[in-house]
């Protein structure tokens, strides 16, 4: 059941994509369409480095434009307090919501305050000044009895793997600090070898540290919030959070068993057809396994209309589905999982 949670979630990622990639400059990711594993982190890294660097004290500036809730209060991930612009920012403080400063995700300490890291509104977010310290610069875990500040806990860790203490976010937020960190390690992973922080292992997380994420990617999709803000960031920095626009580029680079190589999902293993369809389309595998296939097609905003299985062949009708395009999601007992556009005509 949760194998078929993570890909739900995954291609309702993908739809969430495509809808708003006319936000994402033409082209933008090119270089990295049909990469996986340590290429495709590489190609991302490329494309996203570089960017245009904001000061430390033009990050308050950002976060009125990445960080605006619907109220047109500040958006803190650490706490519920309400926090108006400027007026409420952070010098001093005693108490959990007297003012918002500026946390680095990836705590500063652990890169000794060099740049571009110190001032990179990707991973660098408005929160709480007093949750932000009970933070300190411990790494992000689960402590499932840790004591609470804002909306975290501190505490010592309980995610398998590791035991010293960490800060665990609101689980609604969970995701968007996965996705973060997803960002630092592919923006930066030409220097986090040198990185202290125990998540970080040479180039890249240590192993509990990527299980984690991967978790929180899955069990908290992307929200409009994070697109909202990828955009803003993009308008300052001129790069772009990858695993906002294409989450399933996480799990390409950092979950071994959850794709197959790129050659086996392009060497025509699945066809389908006709495409444009009208009333039917035909599916056939040249695989051999003949183990049995889940089948889903999915409208543009994730719904999934049809729910099959097949084995080798398969007709599945498209009689009552209007004009439009659709994907077709094939998931094998195998583990191989493809994915086909079609599109749907009177």
């Amino acid at each position: 059941m949760r194998k078929m949670k993570h890909i739900i979630f995954t291609f309702t990622f993908i739809v969430i994509a495509l809808r708003l990639f006319s936000q994402i400059p033409a082209g933008y990711y090119d270089s990295a369409e049909g990469l996986e594993g340590d290429a495709l982190r590489q190609s991302l890294h490329n494309i996203i480095d570089g960017h245009s660097v904001v000061s430390y004290n033009g990050l308050w500036s950002v976060y009125e434009d990445s960080d605006l809730r619907p109220d047109g209060k500040i958006w803190d991930m650490y706490s519920t307090c309400t926090f108006t612009f400027g007026s409420d920012q952070c010098g001093s403080y005693q108490n959990i919501c007297d003012c918002y400063n500026r946390e680095h995700t990836v705590p500063k300490s652990w890169f000794n305050d060099a740049s571009p890291m110190v001032s990179d509104a990707h991973h660098i977010v408005p929160t709480d000044g007093k949750v932000n310290g009970y933070r300190s610069n411990y790494p992000y875990g689960e402590c499932s009895s840790g004591t609470t500040y804002g909306t975290g806990k501190r505490g010592s860790c309980t995610y398998p793997g590791y035991s010293g203490t960490v800060f665990e976010p609101a689980d609604e937020y969970k995701g968007d600090f996965a996705r973060i960190y997803f960002y630092s390690a592919t923006r930066y992973m030409d220097v986090i070898s040198n990185w202290s922080g125990e998540s970080f292992s040479g180039n890249d997380f240590t192993d509990w540290t990527r299980k984690m994420l991967l978790d929180w990617h899955h069990n908290d999709p992307v929200s409009q919030k994070e697109i909202d803000r990828n955009n803003a960031i993009h308008d300052y920095q001129y790069n772009r959070n990858p695993f906002i626009d294409n989450p399933t580029w996480a799990d390409a680079i950092w979950d071994p068993d959850y794709l197959t190589s790129y050659a086996e999902l392009t060497n025509a293993l699945v066809q389908v057809y006709p495409n444009p369809a009208k009333e039917y389309i035909e599916i056939t595998q040249s695989s051999t396994e003949n183990k049995e296939t889940s089948v889903f097609i999915t409208d543009i905003s994730g719904r999934i209309l049809i729910s099959t299985t097949m084995q080798q062949n398969t007709t599945i009708s498209l009689r009552g589905i209007p004009q439009g395009v659709y994907f077709v999601i094939i998931n094998s007992s195998a583990g191989k999982r493809i994915i086909k556009k079609i599109a749907v005509i009177d």
